[in-house]
């Protein structure tokens, strides 16, 4: 027979976080658009066409049809690219490039969940060999990101998980499954009404600066809205020890920067 005095620990709680335009102040394909290009390392017709991508990308909304065509474009973009090659490449710009994106708002709302003692999740449709290391500089426990197939150390071209809309709320539910949280007491924040379906899997959703549809449909269903404004350096305060260092994102409609940066590099002597 049961003890009644005893109290079941409780589930871990998880609060999942969108990365562009949720955790930073700006679309990562701009960001990384600009230097890139400063430094020879790209060419024109790539940063406009990466940063082109990601507006329109933004203002229109993404149906299953331009989803499909990003993804098809950014595995043309990548095939036969060294894996090492990108992930050092992502390693010597994180800071520089994105850290002053960061919104205090964001850092602080991660450091409140940590010290709650919570799981903290970023989910992004950018390549996970860029998510993975902002999720270790902002203190999260874990990542999710695109995930590209990789043969003999190369990309394949072929997209293993596609990190976006239906497959967040997939990720989450993945997670809960292997970790035992119980998603109703999970918390998600985003900025995009391509992630609603990551929003109707928690029990505390957030919306954070959303899209049109999104507002609309948080005032119909009477979830928070969330408004960051202050995109501070990360070097420049201490909201908490896992907190302390700088923050760079890369999207994945930014794949023509980054990768086309690694091939840049391997091919010098």
């Amino acid at each position: 027979m049961a003890d009644p005095r005893f109290t079941p620990p409780a589930s871990p709680v998880a609060a999942f976080f969108d990365l562009d335009k949720t955790i930073i102040a700006s679309s990562s394909a701009l960001a990384f658009s600009k230097p890139l290009l400063s430094r020879g390392l790209i060419n024109r017709r790539a940063a406009l066409k990466s940063a082109y991508a990601q507006l329109v990308f933004s203002l229109s909304g993404a149906d299953a049809s331009k989803t499909e065509r990003m993804r098809a474009e950014i595995s043309a973009l990548c095939r036969g690219w060294d894996v090492e090659q990108v992930r050092a490449i992502v390693a010597e710009t994180l800071h520089d490039v994105v850290d002053p994106l960061v919104y205090a708002e964001a850092a602080e709302l991660i450091a409140e969940h940590r010290e709650k003692g919570h799981d903290v999740i970023v989910l992004s449709a950018t390549g996970e060999e860029v998510v993975s290391p902002i999720a270790e500089m902002l203190g999260a426990t874990h990542s999710v990101g695109t995930r590209m197939q990789i043969v003999d150390g190369r990309y394949s071209g072929e997209v293993d998980f596609y990190c976006y809309g239906e497959n967040k709320a997939v990720a989450a539910k993945r997670l809960a499954a292997e970790r035992g949280y119980d998603l109703a007491d999970c918390a998600a924040y985003t900025d995009s009404s391509t992630d609603i379906p990551l929003l109707e899997v928690v029990g505390s959703p957030h919306v954070v600066n959303p899209d049109r549809l999104l507002r609309r449909l948080a005032a119909e269903r009477g979830w928070p809205v969330l408004a960051f404004t202050h995109p501070v350096p990360l070097r420049t305060r201490l909201v908490g020890p896992a907190l302390a260092v700088g923050i760079g994102v890369g999207a994945v409609a930014a794949g023509a920067t980054w990768y086309g940066l690694a091939k840049r590099r391997k091919s010098k002597p």
